[in-house]
């Protein structure tokens, strides 16, 4: 009878933890609400008793979306090695998405934004903020990936706090240059990386590409031999992976253009160029609509399944191509 009550007592057990780790699993796969960032910079300003200066949204929007992935619901999950959070995949591929986007505007800020030219001095803040994003996203020991963060999000503070003159130091005065070719120089970075997303979102059926690596150039060279005709497909096991580091990368870089509407209103004014950003920012908000199926599902093209990787990669083709054009307005308008 011992025996028995014993073996049922560890099975009730395990069901029980099992149960707690699926829900507490289930919880922590939430993705944080969108951020009013004309909300959050009102917020910022009035705690610190500060008018807003030009640079100061974009500043606050990248603190907010870096503390997205540290603040939410199970902190920061990448890294974890314990359960539940070592059998979650969806989470620490948004997670992953969403910081590529934030190393994307930190060294686009450290290069650009924070120089008036390719001779002036980097902002000492920056150049701390914009190498400690960049740690290995899974790194669990000394340091973290978490440590680092946090330090990084502290010197985006400090920079943030020199735009608008709290600190008294006059060496540490800071500038955001709101200019075209900064701007421009930002939309480069974006394009390639959203291309990146489009392609693995759309090899998620499998497909004979030919080989544009030379770009139909009869005198160019590559290091190695490619074939003309290469097959592309993701595998099973990393679609849901793609799915989610693309939608989390949305999510951020949307929160990024809506402080760049602000912060860059009269060059975009000037440009012409309002409207194209809206579209984009629309085309990105459309991305992040709820995901009514317990998975990603991969049904053929035409099939009777969905297919959610193609429809992320119509959203993100469609942001690019706005984007790409632009940027060629911004240059040239």
């Amino acid at each position: 009878m011992k025996t028995i009550f014993s073996a049922k007592t560890i099975s009730f057990s395990i069901i029980c933890i099992f149960l707690l780790f699926y829900f507490l699993g289930v919880y922590w796969s939430f993705v944080p609400d969108d951020i009013d960032i004309r909300q959050e910079v009102s917020i910022a300003a009035s705690a610190d008793n500060v008018t807003p200066v030009i640079g100061y949204t974009t500043t606050t929007a990248l603190i907010k979306v870096a503390e997205s992935i540290l603040d939410k619901p199970g902190g920061y999950l990448s890294n974890d090695i314990l359960p539940p959070s070592v059998f979650l995949d969806n989470m620490p591929a948004w997670e992953y998405g969403v910081l590529e986007m934030v190393r994307d505007m930190a060294l686009v800020m450290r290069k650009d934004l924070s120089r008036s030219q390719s001779q002036s001095l980097e902002n000492k803040y920056i150049k701390i903020a914009q190498p400690k994003f960049n740690i290995d996203h899974k790194s669990w020991a000394m340091p973290s990936a978490e440590s680092e963060y946090y330090k990084a999000i502290d010197s985006l503070y400090n920079y943030r706090n020199s735009l608008v003159g709290i600190n008294k130091n006059k060496e540490e005065h800071a500038q955001f240059y709101a200019r075209a070719d900064n701007l421009t120089s930002y939309f480069e970075e974006v394009q390639k990386r959203l291309g990146s997303y489009s392609q693995r979102l759309s090899a998620s059926v499998g497909r004979d590409q030919i080989n544009t690596d030379l770009a139909g150039d009869n005198v160019a060279q590559q290091s190695s031999y490619q074939v003309s005709h290469v097959q592309i497909r993701t595998s099973w096991w990393k679609m849901d992976d793609v799915f989610y580091e693309s939608r989390g990368a949305a999510w951020a870089l949307m929160h990024f253009l809506k402080a760049i509407e602000i912060d860059f209103n009269s060059v975009l004014e000037n440009k012409n160029a309002k409207i194209s950003l809206q579209q984009i920012i629309r085309e990105l908000e459309a991305s992040q609509q709820a995901l009514w199926s317990p998975m990603v599902l991969n049904g053929g093209g035409f099939g009777l399944l969905a297919n959610h990787s193609l429809v992320m990669a119509n959203y993100i083709s469609r942001a690019n191509a706005a984007l790409i054009d632009l940027n060629e307005l911004l240059k040239n308008g």
